[in-house]
């Protein structure tokens, strides 16, 4: 590819195979494409999927991960290049149809030397981006830059989008340090590396030398010197209750002295304070000044990475179900952007349509079987009425005892016979 990105661009797809020049290098999202880190031996299982609802059967079919709680560790090799002098972008689609709780939606970028049998969290990348929810507390985009062998976290807190669509993530690092992340091709936050990542220490520092002077009054109000406290300010919080009365039962000898229980005074008026007035020597809040860092020095490669060679997705999951897809690493800002229309852009529609009509279907479904079950319900209610009915009528009928009515004495004996 040579060693840098000039007008080509790196496609890792699932099904589509975009072949307009002989400079379009591309890796298909098929299985046998990626490498399963081994690092540990219990990573997730991949599958190729459009899951449950899609714009496309075949054209939006992704890997996707297929086991709940499990760590997933897996990574795609490319010809290495440089984005020295270009724009670098990372853009793919991802989809957690899964209503995903907590767990990673981010890839990264790697260097060429990278062991991809061995990748893990631990190993050194260039960049991290994408969405990351975990509850209701983090739902942000992750964009992280490793400068000189340290991961840096950007300062902004970006919102990533946390429905079951798919949406198209884009990151923009520029040659000026300038960055741009979008979401389905609408610009959510940009802004430049000095400014929005701790990479560099500070321009300025606080003078070392400078000390405020000990004349310096920076209060803006002072006490009122001929303000004094009137002689009837000072009263009780609380006071005994006039209206308590000793009850007659309170045996002192028993129950000690008699006190009345304490309630609020209406006259307090609490601590006194005098008024406050314009300090006339006042001078202002006093500034630190600052000097140029010593320590401090520009570095215009902040933004440049050589070897650029692998992308991996490096996740943990809680639930699973999510699918990624229409991985794109290119130097050319409007590729990105018309690439994202023919892919995302052309399914989400329909996407959106055929989970609309599922959704649908689903709710009729769970109608029809609240009403069954009402049904049921209301008939085995009548069959209970008329169950009782039929006990109540056998009641009514039965014959009458023939020696109903008749007193018998101690004996047992009619008294008729007696």
């Amino acid at each position: 590819m040579g060693s840098c990105l000039h007008a080509q661009r790196i496609i890792i797809s699932s099904t589509r195979f975009h072949a307009r020049t002989n400079s379009v290098y591309i890796i298909h999202a098929s299985l046998s494409r990626w490498v399963e880190s081994k690092h540990k031996s219990d990573y997730g299982q991949w599958k190729l999927s459009a899951g449950n609802f899609y714009g496309d059967a075949e054209a939006d079919k992704g890997i996707q991960t297929s086991q709940d709680a499990h760590f997933y560790a897996l990574s795609a090799l490319f010809e290495p290049f440089s984005n020295e002098g270009k724009p670098l972008v990372i853009q793919f689609t991802v989809k957690h149809e899964q209503k995903i709780d907590c767990g990673g939606g981010y890839v990264k970028l790697f260097p060429d030397d990278l062991d991809q049998s061995d990748m893990h969290g631990d190993s050194q990348y260039y960049i991290m981006f994408g969405p990351d929810i975990c509850g209701y507390s983090t739902k942000k985009v992750h964009v992280i830059i490793n400068y000189k062998g340290q991961n840096h976290l950007i300062k902004k807190d970006i919102k990533c989008k946390d429905d079951e669509l798919t949406h198209l993530y884009t990151l923009i690092v520029n040659p000026d340090q300038t960055y741009e992340v979008k979401i389905d091709n609408e610009k959510v936050e940009s802004g430049s590396f000095g400014d929005d990542w701790d990479m560099l220490p500070l321009k300025k520092i606080k003078d070392p030398e400078a000390k405020k002077p000990s004349d310096w009054d920076d209060r803006a109000e002072i006490d009122d010197p001929s303000d004094t406290k009137p002689e009837d300010w000072d009263k009780p919080e609380t006071i005994p209750d006039p209206d308590a009365k000793k009850p007659d039962d309170w045996d002192e000898d028993m129950d000690g002295e008699w006190e009345p229980p304490m309630i609020a005074n209406s006259e307090y008026k609490g601590e006194w304070k005098p008024k406050q007035i314009d300090n006339p020597d006042y001078k202002g809040t006093w500034v630190h000044p600052e000097i140029d860092n010593p320590e401090y020095t520009h570095d215009a490669t902040m933004y440049k990475f050589n070897n650029i060679g692998v992308l991996g997705l490096d996740l943990w999951q809680v639930k699973s179900g999510t699918i990624f897809d229409n991985f794109l690493i290119t130097d050319d800002v409007k590729e990105a952007e018309e690439f994202g229309k023919e892919t995302w852009g052309k399914t989400k529609g329909p996407e959106k349509k055929m989970k609309n009509e599922q959704e649908d279907m689903e709710r009729k479904l769970r109608e029809e079987e609240e009403k069954e079950k009402n049904k049921e319900d209301t008939e085995g209610d009548d069959e209970d009425d008329k169950e009782d009915g039929e006990e109540e009528e056998g009641e009514d009928d039965e014959e009458p005892d023939d020696d109903a009515g008749i007193e018998e004495d101690n004996n047992g004996k009619p008294k008729d016979e007696l």
